[in-house]
């Protein structure tokens, strides 16, 4: 196993359970716990760990986001549900906007049965979904890869965006907030989104539940400029009654 791997599974492991042992993992991972402690060194470098005796715990900084491929293992189940759900919302010879949120690439699994689509995305995950599909229009944004991420961004991926008017933006976000709306963790990340929304006629908002009531570091735009959103379980009443009072439509499992 690669050392990089290796690390993306202790995070996936940091994620699920708060907390890791070296003795465990060096057991797990069948290496010298000499190797696990560099490699938690590694994780609390980059922000995603705080080292503890004997081992180490998740930083819940909600500014620290995840790498892309261990976000994408997240609620697997519930993002299926989202997509799902957003299938629904879309037509044929729509013309739609996907971001390049590990929610995203679910939605674009789900839509595989429709026709003559077109999609545009800055996710480079999403391209190679949907690279057999038939009768569609793919369109990249361009732009500026950032590492880790598998997404474009940056002045010129934003530009993309505006090129093109869209009936339908799908974005989601890491945090949803009644007062201070919708945020993100990173500001390029939140600026592409809020081009995105501008750039459609439509902008409906793909998160799971565990998004709702928290904040995060980059404010994307107001829930008033949403459509809709669509989410992976019956939000609370105070939720209902705020997106209600907006004329903002809500999607959920029954």
């Amino acid at each position: 196993m690669l050392a990089l791997e290796r690390r993306n599974r202790i995070l996936e492991k940091l994620q699920e359970e708060k907390r890791v042992v070296v003795s465990e993992l060096s057991q797990l991972y069948n290496v010298s716990e000499e190797t696990i402690r560099r490699d938690l060194d590694k994780l609390e470098h980059e922000g995603y760990a705080i080292k503890s005796y004997g081992g180490a715990v998740i930083n819940e900084n909600n500014s620290i986001d995840m790498p892309f491929n261990v976000r994408k293992n997240r609620n697997v189940l519930g993002k299926q549900k989202i997509g799902t759900l957003v299938a629904n919302l879309i037509h044929d010879g729509d013309c739609i906007m996907l971001d390049a949120s590990t929610t995203a690439v679910f939605i674009a699994k789900a839509i595989k049965d429709k026709e003559r689509l077109t999609v545009i995305t800055n996710s480079i995950e999403i391209m190679i979904e949907l690279a057999d599909v038939s009768g569609w229009n793919i369109i990249s944004t361009g732009g500026m890869m950032k590492e880790g991420y598998l997404a474009l961004l940056g002045t010129k991926a934003e530009d993309g965006m505006r090129s093109y008017y869209a009936d339908k933006a799908f974005v989601s976000c890491k945090a949803l907030d009644r007062t201070r709306g919708i945020m993100d963790s990173n500001e390029l990340f939140a600026h592409a989104k809020q081009v995105m929304m501008e750039s459609a006629k439509e902008s409906i908002l793909a998160v799971d539940h565990s998004k709702f009531d928290n904040t995060a570091f980059a404010r994307v735009t107001n829930t008033q400029n949403l459509s809709a959103v669509v989410t992976d379980m019956k939000p609370s009443q105070e939720w209902l009654d705020f997106l209600e009072s907006r004329n903002i439509k809500c999607y959920y499992p029954e």
